[in-house]
């Protein structure tokens, strides 16, 4: 059993507080360490409970208290030290308790341990902010597209450039990463022809800039001609001569060169006779029209009577091209002739400002290869004559790009190139392995936009930029080898098939080339394909004197399309 409590006898002080200065009980016979003082009441209280104290933890320091009782335990406390007290006396602070401040400053200013919750936070506000800020430009996507289920580019189901008839036979299919290791060099190619007179370049557009921009004229009496390979009459009578074994344009060589770069189908016609291996395009092949936005991320509307998709900005492009390369030159009558005249135009015509450059490659001890070239202008400075390709890029909406070229063609011109790399590559890398192949000394390349981005008849010129076509093919990572690889290849592959008519088709969903054998009467005028309907129906070619098909596309041919479809 444990002793009971003794609570002792408690002296009574009938005149004032604490204990009594001469009773029974004195100081004497108190419990020890317990902290007394006689004071009047006017002195200042002294602490006899500190609540303050962290009760929760035991104290780091086994001299000063801790648990329930450390808050009555004042013996580690300097401030009732018996030797001193007065000197280490503390009172007790007075001070109001702070008010509480509410706000989000205060609450995350409490602790500091919150901080890096607040961060979380913003960070967190910082995406919700970014998902409305990308699901309002999906909706304003969706609401100028037709199909709104397809939400990407890759999904887009693209045609095919040529109908596949059921009689077709295909042969082979070559993806296009068989293309990439290719290497092959080829010497220097000789000049057998130049036919056609060139204008001179007028330097006053290299000054061009958006706040002095140039009006694009049009040019409705002179006529451009896209004749294919074995229409053209010079080729004729060099493959009749035994010049070579290959023969083709350059639009059609930059075609295959730069076939991994291409998005869009398209075709080329393939016709092996006797030993010799000519490469034709169509009449109203896709190669004569100008890709706009092929290898860009964002699509472009798909029903084909709106101004911006990929068939109208084609034909805007091809009209605003035939334009630019007529106006930037010095229209004063004095031209440059060469061995022979234009090849396709009639007496009295006349033709725009080009000349043809029939040379002649060696690929093999026994294999040439003979293509037609074509250079736009010239120019003479120091009394040196340099040839130049003329090419204009063209600005339909800003919106599609994300550069305004009114705003950032002057500051800026390395990032506005930079963008049309990414959204035309394979069409700046098709100009690119044309001035190649010509021996250009100089491309000229146009800035054209809209007037506004709903019309598409009104153009300006808003800048002109000139590059050496080698170091602008280093610059786009155009490869000279790897396109007379991609060359060689082709024609090596071609002329393993027995004699008839092929069709190379670019696939249009698939980086790859297929190859078909088709009828020998394929794409004549009495093999029907499919019935096109009349405005897209192509105009029927003019035969000349000598029986031979010219192909001349003005101007108010190019306008009619582009009426056709808006």
């Amino acid at each position: 059993m444990v002793g009971g409590f003794e609570v002792g006898a408690v002296p009574f002080n009938p005149d004032g507080w604490g204990p009594p200065e001469a009773a029974s009980g004195t100081t004497a016979s108190l419990p020890y360490d317990v902290p007394c003082a006689p004071f009047s009441r006017s002195d200042k209280l002294g602490r006899i409970a500190d609540w303050t104290r962290n009760t929760n933890y035991p104290a780091k320091n086994p001299k000063q208290g801790g648990g329930s009782d450390s808050i009555f335990d004042f013996t580690a406390d300097d401030s009732f030290s018996l030797g001193d007290e007065d000197s280490t006396f503390r009172l007790v602070d007075s001070k109001p308790a702070p008010r509480p401040k509410f706000g989000p400053k205060w609450r995350f200013n409490q602790n500091r341990s919150q901080l890096p919750q607040r961060r979380d936070e913003e960070v967190e506000a910082r995406k919700r902010e970014a998902e409305k800020e990308r699901a309002r430009r999906d909706r304003l996507y969706n609401l100028n597209r037709p199909n709104v289920n397809s939400q990407r580019r890759e999904a887009a189901v693209f045609k095919s450039s040529v109908d596949i008839q059921p009689e077709w036979n295909m042969l082979d299919q070559i993806p296009f990463s068989t293309f990439t290791k290719l290497s092959f060099s080829v010497p220097e190619p000789e000049d057998l022809l130049l036919c056609g007179a060139l204008e001179y370049y007028d330097r006053t557009y290299d000054r061009a800039t958006p706040k002095n921009e140039r009006r694009l004229e049009r040019f409705k009496n002179r006529n451009f001609f896209k004749v294919t390979t074995t229409d053209d009459p010079v080729i004729r009578r060099l493959a009749n001569e035994d010049k070579a074994t290959v023969f083709a344009t350059d639009t059609i060589l930059s075609t295959l060169m730069c076939a991994p770069r291409s998005v869009y189908s398209w075709d080329i016609v393939v016709q092996r006779v006797g030993n010799k291996l000519f490469f034709d395009k169509r009449d109203g092949s896709q190669l004569d029209l100008l890709s706009v936005h092929e290898t860009s991320l964002q699509p472009l509307p798909e029903a084909k009577d709106d101004i911006n998709s990929a068939y109208s900005l084609s034909v805007e492009a091809a009209y605003i091209n035939q334009n630019f390369s007529q106006q930037v030159l010095v229209r004063d009558g004095n031209k440059v002739t060469f061995d022979e005249p234009n090849p396709f135009a009639n007496e009295g015509e006349e033709a725009a400002s080009v000349a043809y450059r029939y040379r002649r490659w060696k690929l093999d001890d026994d294999m040439y290869l003979v293509a037609r070239c074509e250079v736009q202008s010239v120019n003479e400075i120091n009394k040196q004559r340099s040839f130049l390709t003329l090419n204009a890029l063209n600005e339909f909406d800003s919106k599609y790009s994300g550069v305004d070229w009114r705003q950032k063609l002057e500051t800026q011109r390395g990032a506005v190139l930079a963008t049309e790399l990414k959204n035309n590559a394979n069409k700046l890398a098709k100009w690119t392995a044309q001035a190649l192949l010509a021996s250009a000394d100089y491309m000229k390349l146009g800035f054209v936009s809209r007037v506004h981005p709903r019309d598409h008849f009104n153009h300006v010129i808003l800048a002109v930029q000139q590059y050496k076509p080698r170091d602008f093919a280093s610059q786009i990572n155009l490869n000279t080898s790897n396109m007379w690889g991609i060359m060689k290849s082709i024609v090596a592959l071609c002329m393993k098939l027995n004699e008839g008519k092929y069709v190379l088709v670019k696939d249009p969903s698939k980086p790859q080339v297929r190859i078909y054998e088709v009828p020998a009467d394929a794409f004549e005028n009495d093999y029907v394909e499919e019935p096109l309907p009349e405005e897209e129906q192509v105009q029927p070619p003019a035969e000349d004197a000598q029986g031979v098909e010219a192909i001349g596309t003005t101007n108010d041919v190019e306008e009619k399309e582009i009426e056709s479809v808006t």
